[in-house]
């Protein structure tokens, strides 16, 4: 992934300029949202760590010797409160502290198939396997070079279309409550090719009881993304896919109520509103 961030061999020898926040997701310290936290400056780009449960979990730090920035996706499960992140220094860790702040999410109301709420034998086993194996795709955690850096954060949207669901809703599907929608969602035909929103590594690709035909692309520190409910998947892991380049398209594989493309934005394995990420 190294020459995805390269900068231009005239600029690597350039007097150090802040990074411009319109790059960066914008912040929104709630559940589901994104913190934005200096680290001051440093020579090199600091360690950063956050606690998430008894893990300490790599973060994405984004600038220059002038000033590093931490960029914190906060889980939708964090509790409101005083909260922080830790920077390993030679005498222990200097913690940095944050707020996360109250957001309520709407809830949503859905009826599906009566298989994929109440599960077979069978297919709990097999929800049960790949949830494992989804978790450790989303651990991938890919440390960029030194004098390399991601050019800038921000996203396109990949698929056009209607946003049908959106981030952080409560759903209950046939009246039974379950996990809050961790994406966006948006409604296009089946066959409607999707783009990567930003320049990434393809590190899973499957068909799922739950998701249907899903992709995950590695966009480098823990910043990752995924698409389900896929039609065609045409990549295979490990290649390398330019901002932009069609790879998959929308269907309505899995729990679905019809055709789209449920898109994910994960960040430190916090799952977080996409929206964050695209221009406003």
């Amino acid at each position: 992934m190294g020459s995805l961030w390269a900068w231009p061999a005239g600029l690597l020898h350039a007097k150090p300029v802040p990074a411009a926040p319109v790059l960066w997701p914008q912040a929104l310290q709630v559940p589901g949202g994104v913190a934005r936290l200096s680290l001051g400056p440093a020579a090199t780009r600091p360690v950063a760590q956050v606690r998430q449960g008894d893990v300490d979990v790599p973060l994405l730090v984004v600038g220059d010797a002038i000033e590093w920035t931490a960029i914190v996706g906060i889980p939708l499960a964090a509790a409101p409160g005083d909260a922080s992140i830790t920077v390993p220094t030679q005498g222990g860790a200097r913690a940095v502290p944050y707020t996360v702040a109250h957001k309520q999410y709407k809830e949503q109301h859905l009826k599906v198939s009566p298989r994929t709420v109440d599960l077979s034998p069978e297919d709990q086993a097999r929800y049960e396997r790949e949830r494992d194996h989804q978790a450790v795709v989303m651990a991938t955690f890919t440390e960029q070079p030194a004098g390399h850096a991601l050019p800038s954060l921000r996203m396109r949207v990949p698929v056009p279309g209607r946003r049908s669901s959106s981030f952080g809703l409560r759903r209950v599907f046939n009246g039974q409550p379950r996990n809050p929608h961790s994406g966006m969602d948006i409604a296009a035909p089946t066959g409607t090719p999707i783009v990567a929103p930003l320049a990434g590594r393809v590190i899973d690709v499957g068909d799922y009881f739950f998701n249907g035909g899903t992709v995950w692309l590695d966009h480098g520190q823990g910043l990752l993304s995924m698409y389900c409910h896929l039609s065609a998947m045409d990549v295979q892991v490990g290649d390398v896919l330019a901002a932009g380049q069609p790879f998959c398209k929308v269907g309505a594989t899995g729990r679905v109520t019809g055709p789209h493309l449920h898109w994910g934005v994960m960040l430190n394995r916090a799952m977080v509103d996409p929206a964050l990420f695209v221009p406003a």
